[in-house]
């Protein structure tokens, strides 16, 4: 993967969970994970979090994983780093539009951080390496 993608992808996996160290009512622990580090000050900002930022950069993130796939063509790869922004917008959008109940759009929320942290923390230690697509790969020579 290009190293701006992956700059970019870092960014949005750390937008979203630091997004999420501002709202103590819809999600308490990261709060107060928060507070406990001296983001408390975030709190007076959360509707603009909850609504704007954290969509947008789990979003970024969701859109770099994507744009990773055109460099090296791996789909379990692209499929790891893809769920959890795809859990984390699930979450967020279930919590503000009270599509799902409290509790499950929190957990799916978490969940999603959780997978997102992995995924990138996965990606800085073995890094992605480009595959060549099977019609364009040199085929060794047999042993004799």
């Amino acid at each position: 993967m290009p190293a701006i993608s992956r700059v970019i992808d870092k960014a949005g996996v750390i937008g979203a969970i630091v997004g999420s160290f501002s709202c103590a009512m819809c999600f308490p622990a990261a709060a107060s994970l928060g507070a406990v580090i001296g983001l408390g000050f975030l709190s007076q900002w959360e509707g603009m979090f909850v609504h704007w930022l954290i969509p947008i950069f789990a979003s970024v993130a969701l859109l770099a994983t994507l744009a990773g796939w055109f460099s090296h063509r791996q789909w379990r790869r692209t499929l790891i780093g893809a769920i959890g922004p795809i859990m984390a917008l699930v979450g967020v959008f279930g919590l503000t539009h009270h599509a799902l109940p409290m509790g499950v759009a929190r957990g799916i929320f978490y969940a999603g951080l959780v997978v997102m942290a992995v995924a990138s923390i996965w990606d800085m230690i073995n890094p992605a390496n480009r595959r060549c697509a099977t019609d364009s790969c040199e085929i060794p020579a047999a042993r004799n």
